[in-house]
């Protein structure tokens, strides 16, 4: 039997609440969201980046509308917790955060990530201020929608050439202090640097597996104190890659060896 949003919502927020680790994928569209399902797997999420690739596009080349009608496709096709990729609320002033937190609710997420990356080229990053005003504008819109909605405030120094993990831990408290359910900073260069931002908060940590040379397996991730694994592409970049090498066999030996023994 189908659940209702609100009970996903409710599951998704026990999943933070529950002891252990736990991996959130991300699938590019219904049909990767429904493989996952089929795997196991408790809870899904949305990348922006997948989901340009998988629309043709680009990150970050999505308009709002488009973002949440493609989340809305993969939560409607699931009998799980979906949450999305919302980039940086898809506007600077907090009422365009606050307006995207609300229309991902009706699209039927059970939750959202806000980040303090600008993706204005001078200046990458928020300015201190300016990126809490917006975390707290995101959480005011999540605590009024009446239904759980597990709001995530990530901090992309690392991602941005900003290898300041003392600034990281301060923006990641003040996010955690304005209200933010969970703490993600995608990029981090190692365990120790996981484990130092994990004992500086009091709330769940999400971290991002599929950059080369700063993943970590499960197991140290938890030991390092990280609630939610989330995958970014990387399951995109590895059917795509896969696609890629059958259909060069194909144009090159005009052989099906991809499709295994006959």
């Amino acid at each position: 039997m189908s659940s209702s949003v609100a009970d996903k919502a409710a599951a998704f927020a026990a999943l933070h609440r529950r002891p252990g680790v736990f991996v959130m994928p991300n699938p590019w569209d219904a049909g990767s969201a429904r493989l996952l399902a089929g795997v196991g797997f408790e809870a899904l999420a949305t990348s922006s980046a997948a989901s340009a690739m998988a629309l043709g596009r680009t990150d970050y080349q999505l308009t709002r509308d488009e973002a949440l009608a493609h989340a809305r496709s993969l939560a409607a096709a699931v009998d799980l917790p979906v949450s999305a990729d919302l980039e940086n609320g898809f506007g600077h002033p907090p009422e365009a955060v606050a307006e995207t937190i609300r229309l991902a609710a009706e699209a039927g997420l059970a939750g959202g990530s806000i980040e303090d990356a600008s993706q204005e080229t001078e200046r990458p990053i928020y300015d201190f201020g300016q990126a809490v005003e917006r975390v707290g504008a995101a959480v005011e819109a999540a605590r009024a929608l009446g239904r759980p909605f597990t709001l995530t405030a990530r901090c992309e120094n690392f991602l941005h050439g900003r290898s300041d993990l003392d600034d990281t831990i301060r923006r990641l408290q003040t996010y955690e202090a304005a209200g933010a359910d969970v703490l993600f900073a995608p990029g981090l260069p190692s365990l120790e640097a996981v484990a130092a931002v994990c004992s500086a908060l009091t709330k769940p940590f999400s971290f991002m597996v599929g950059i080369p040379g700063k993943s970590f397996s499960v197991a140290e991730l938890e030991a390092a104190g990280v609630k939610r694994i989330s995958l970014a592409t990387s399951l995109y970049r590895v059917a795509m890659k896969a696609a890629k090498a059958a259909a060069e066999e194909i144009r090159r030996d005009g052989t099906f060896s991809f499709l295994g023994p006959r």
